[in-house]
């Protein structure tokens, strides 16, 4: 790539590209640009030029699209997150339909396999993220900017389930005590069907005095666990109730700062496809489990093989499993790195049915090995459109086709989100 000269010039928005950017044209090249919608006029600085085109920045809206609305959240033009806001919901959810169908056709796939994405709304993330950052004044709290480590001081948050929103204000109050001058912190909240769980990673070691200060503030704010992490040490410091996620009607022990579905919400509906896909079937294998999402749900009806490689989650779902009632099947937890050692096609005889929700990287290895199995059904969870398509390829050519595909938008107003694809084999 090369950096451009701040070259101004006005252009029409035609489209969307896959991170949500404007997409116009200027002297026949595309033209990239972050804040503008299709019908927009703007005049932007055209900063660098890649190979798919010119990326600039937004100077002025010259003329606005009709389908342009007000952004929901004081702090959008800074804070990195939620840069789609400025979309009215039809623009909005056809373009989280359009990107799916745009890296699925990368892959010779058509875009009738695409149902109507499901989309949560506002006010439903139950897991964040926050920076702190301890200045003269005080502690900076909130996300990043776009392109930036700048953090931008979150005052509230129209995504976030209001029980994370109104701990905003407290919990940068007591950091403030804690944090020494220019000390930097990464504090990750999540709530649990027990109660708020919250992790402070921060490289200071607390003494009596902190974490007596660190009680009364989960006591004040019913905060069910919180621990500290200093430079890896992770130090239990109020578990006032155990922090758990309710699968199913199962109850699981929830590992400190472990990945969950980003809303119940986007859980319930990513849950409702894979459980639909599965019925019918016999066995079934869960791949990349986590701590049971699918799981505890598809138990109900299934026997399951629950296979991950990161031991904290599997130990988690085990526990869940040990305590399950007569509602459930068989549930089979096993620890296995995926990645090193993905279950054989000749392993892989033995299910019905298998599914598979793999980090953001995909699962090339283990869908090398599905794609050559006899399994009946495959329900890929996917939160990469990309390497969903890939690996989906991957499965067409061992023989599988595609029945369909369902996005699930769980992280309102950005391009992240979720996949789930149905395969079968004939």
């Amino acid at each position: 790539m090369t950096k451009k000269q701040a070259e101004i010039f006005d252009i029409e928005i035609t489209s969307l590209g896959a991170q949500g950017d404007g997409v116009g044209e200027h002297e026949g090249t595309p033209v990239f640009v972050p804040g503008c919608m299709p019908g927009d006029v703007a005049t932007v600085a055209a900063t660098e030029t890649r190979r798919n085109g010119i990326y600039a920045d937004l100077i002025s809206i010259v003329e606005e699209s009709s389908d342009r609305v007000s952004a929901a959240c004081d702090h959008f033009g800074k804070c990195g997150g939620c840069q789609l806001q400025f979309m009215s919901p039809d623009v909005y959810g056809a373009w989280v339909k359009e990107r799916t169908t745009m890296a699925l056709a990368h892959h010779g796939f058509a875009p009738d396999l695409v149902r109507e994405p499901v989309i949560t709304p506002s006010g439903t993330r139950r897991r964040v993220a926050l920076k702190a950052l301890r200045v003269a004044s005080g502690v900076v709290l909130g996300f990043n900017e776009r392109g930036s480590h700048q953090i931008v001081d979150v005052k509230s948050c129209p995504v976030a389930r209001p029980e994370i929103s109104r701990l905003l204000v407290p919990l940068r109050s007591v950091l403030a005590d804690l944090l020494p001058q220019r000390m930097a912190a990464t504090v990750h909240i999540t709530l649990t069907a027990s109660g708020l769980d919250i992790l402070i990673d921060a490289p200071r070691e607390l003494d009596l005095a902190a974490r007596e200060c660190l009680v009364e503030f989960a006591n004040a704010h019913d905060v069910a666990s919180l621990h500290w992490q200093d430079q890896g040490f992770l130090d239990p410091v109020a578990i006032r109730r155990e922090p758990v996620m309710d699968f199913a009607g199962a109850k699981v022990p929830l590992p400190p700062a472990a990945f969950i579905q980003a809303s119940g919400e986007g859980e319930a509906a990513l849950v409702s496809a894979v459980v639909e896909a599965c019925a019918g079937v016999g066995r079934v294998a869960d791949l990349f489990c986590g701590i049971g999402t699918f799981t505890f749900p598809l138990a109900k009806d299934h026997q399951v093989l629950a296979a991950e490689g990161a031991k904290g989650a599997i130990d988690a779902l085990q526990a869940g499993a040990n305590v399950a009632g007569p509602s459930f099947k068989q549930i089979v937890a096993k620890h296995r790195d995926l990645f090193r050692r993905p279950l054989s096609a000749k392993e892989l005889e033995m299910f019905d049915a298998v599914v598979f929700d793999p980090p953001r990287a995909g699962a090339k290895d283990q869908v090398e090995e599905l794609a050559k199995s006899s399994v009946s059904r495959i329900v890929a969870v996917s939160c990469n459109p990309n390497t969903f398509s890939r690996d989906a390829r991957t499965l067409a050519d061992g023989g599988y086709r595609l029945d369909y595909v369902l996005p699930v938008d769980q992280f309102l107003w950005s391009p992240h989100m979720e996949l789930v694809g149905v395969f079968s084999r004939d």
